[in-house]
């Protein structure tokens, strides 16, 4: 029977437990010592029970979740010896589970009911638990020790940003598994700094159940920094590793970061090249000054053709193809064909895309021709140019040089063809916490053309400037801010192929309006001009992790004249749904010129 009892505190030994039980009261021997040739008594019959909590809601799930008489309820051979075990043992898994949500002084009483059994024939057995006052996190400690502790360069911003990001500060209701997460995520955070060998020394939580408290003390072992050594690629059969080592920036010598190693891996996963990349750091202490980075990839097929059809409310119903091959000289050139058609769009492009060189920078060589009828105005362009863009994400620069052939048909006015040679820089710098999807930080995008005059209809400068940031009010709610604005310096809109100049309206624009349908009035037509401006601001609700309520103001305009600009307003509402790809957005806008109410559906950046 001692062994029987033991037993039964694990769930999957119950059963065992019972037949012991039976068997070593079957085999008492009789009265001086000898066994008997009595007929065994039939075994009780089993009983039947429900268990009825009596619990709030902050710990009612996981007590029913922990404790055996609860999750026993409809075993089917319990017998009245093994229900008074489950309910005496019941007492202590309630109180147990109650303190692994904050509630140490927990009182728990279990009891057959009043009414011997319910209109099932089961017996009633009341469980009530009364939690008391939660426990909270009155103190905090986390000490760092080894290098990085006296490590005023590194050291310093590596330990502010545990101290920063730390799960249960002081306030906090305590529980185990926020307790568990809060070491482990200290951990990883300083791991994810150049002290990449960091580990729990020791941890301590001490409660006082009479003053509901709780005092956390954390010990951090740093290890050394670490700096990157080599770059071990393994899995590749059509590629060089040096190719796979160019979409780093992680260099020799560099101090180890996990942000960087984490970007290394997203170039990697979104160059077409690979199916599959994983990265780690070798946290060998020993080669602290020149540590492997091991990068495990499997290609992806060369040759893909994909099809899809998709709806916007710029565009409505797209249809679009990609034929691409991903290593078309055998030496990882990319090669790509795309289209797509919808009611105010065609086009028809070929892409080849060159390896990141050492330097890392990406080459890009192309030809388009589109056909577009937006708001009167038909187009017909073609386009043939070459592109150079860093890889970098959050310092991006770009540059090229592209010729234009262009047809333009307003209606109710005359047709107008022109062409350019065309030279342009960018730079773009993402301040932010997250580059799919931020919450705080800011957005700058600049860019400057010309086309020189011999080589193009009509000579022209080109300037654009785009700011967008984002600002946290408190957990759950933030203030996005957006503003645009551009210019051609040229004498008139005459002569420049409708690609360079400006047309404003639509999802990510100016809500509220369609498509370009802000611009300069030609005929029956509207065209681009050579200015324009948008501001926005919005304001962001979460109801939940993923998703929220905006409302939002959008204010802009294109024409062709500065005196005469007048921005037109926009005003909504719309639902925030978080996605891999960034925020999906459903708006509803009114648009105060037109008076008309329009549905927008976007996702993602702008830029």
């Amino acid at each position: 029977m001692t062994i029987a009892v033991s037993l039964l505190r694990h769930p999957s030994f119950r059963k065992v437990a019972c037949l012991l039980a039976f068997c070593a009261t079957a085999a008492t021997p009789g009265a001086g010592g000898a066994a008997t040739d009595a007929v065994p008594a039939a075994p009780p019959a089993a009983v039947r029970y429900r268990v009825v909590v009596d619990a709030p809601p902050s710990v009612g799930e996981t007590v029913a979740g922990s404790v055996d008489l609860i999750r026993w309820q409809d075993y089917a051979d319990m017998t009245r010896d093994l229900l008074d075990r489950l309910i005496a043992e019941s007492i202590e898994q309630a109180r147990e589970a109650a303190a692994a949500e904050g509630y140490f002084s927990a009182v728990v009483t279990v009891g057959l009911g009043e009414a011997a059994t319910d209109d099932d024939g089961r017996l009633i057995v009341r469980m009530t638990v009364d939690p008391g006052e939660p426990t909270r996190v009155t103190a905090v400690q986390v000490k760092i020790t080894g290098p990085a502790e006296n490590d005023v360069a590194d050291g310093t911003a590596a330990i502010a940003r545990v101290e920063s990001e730390w799960l249960l500060p002081v306030g906090t209701i305590f529980r185990q598994t926020a307790w568990d997460a809060t070491k482990r995520r200290a951990v990883a955070t300083l791991a994810a700094s150049p002290f990449a060998s960091a580990k729990l020394v020791r941890s301590e939580a001490r409660i006082d159940p009479q003053q509901s408290a709780a005092v956390l003390e954390v010990e951090i072992a740093s290890g050394p920094a670490f700096r990157i050594g080599t770059i071990d690629v393994t899995g590749l059969a059509k590629y060089d590793a040096a190719m796979v080592r160019h979409f780093s920036t992680l260099a020799p010598g560099d101090l180890y970061s996990e942000a960087r190693l984490d970007q290394f891996v997203r170039r990697l996963t979104a160059s077409g090249y690979f199916a599959s990349v994983q990265a780690r750091i070798e946290p060998d202490t020993g080669a602290a000054n020149a540590a492997t980075i091991t990068v495990t990839v499997i290609e992806a097929p060369p040759k893909r053709l994909e099809g899809g059809i998709s709806y916007s409310t710029d565009t409505e119903i797209r249809g679009s193809f990609r034929y691409s091959d991903m290593n078309f000289d055998q030496r990882a050139l990319q090669m790509s064909v795309e289209g797509g058609a919808d009611v105010k769009i065609q086009n028809l492009s070929l892409r080849f895309v060159r390896p990141p060189t050492a330097g890392g920078h990406l080459d890009t060589f192309g030809a388009k021709v589109e056909h577009t009828d937006i708001e009167g105005l038909e187009t017909r362009t073609a386009a043939v140019g070459a592109r150079r863009q860093t890889l970098d994400e959050r310092n991006h620069t770009e540059y090229g040089v592209a010729y234009y052939e262009d047809d333009q048909h307003p209606s109710g006015a005359p047709a107008q063809r022109s062409h350019a040679l065309y030279f342009d820089v960018g730079r773009t710098w993402r301040i932010v916490d997250d580059l799919i999807d931020p919450a705080r930080g800011y957005v700058l995008n600049a860019q400057l053309g010309a086309a020189p005059p011999g080589v193009s209809t009509q000579s022209l400068g080109r300037a654009i400037a785009k700011f967008s940031a984002w600002v946290p009010l408190d957990a759950a709610s933030s203030i996005a801010v957006r503003a645009e604005a551009g210019a051609v310096i040229a004498p008139s809109r005459n002569g420049i192929p409708s690609v360079l100049l400006f047309r404003t309206g639509g999802d990510t624009t100016v809500r509220g309006y369609a498509f370009d349908s802000l611009g300069v009035q030609q005929g029956d037509a509207t065209v681009g001009g050579r200015y324009y401006a948008l501001a926005s601001i919005e304001a962001v609700r979460w109801l939940a992790q993923s998703w929220g309520l905006a409302a939002f103001v959008d204010a802009g305009n294109a024409n062709d004249d500065l005196a005469q600009w007048r921005p037109v307003l926009g005003y909504g509402a719309g639902l925030r749904v978080r996605s891999p790809i960034g925020p999906f957005r459903v708006d509803v806008a009114y648009g105060q010129e037109t008076a008309q109410v329009r549905l927008h559906l976007s996702v993602g950046l702008s830029f």
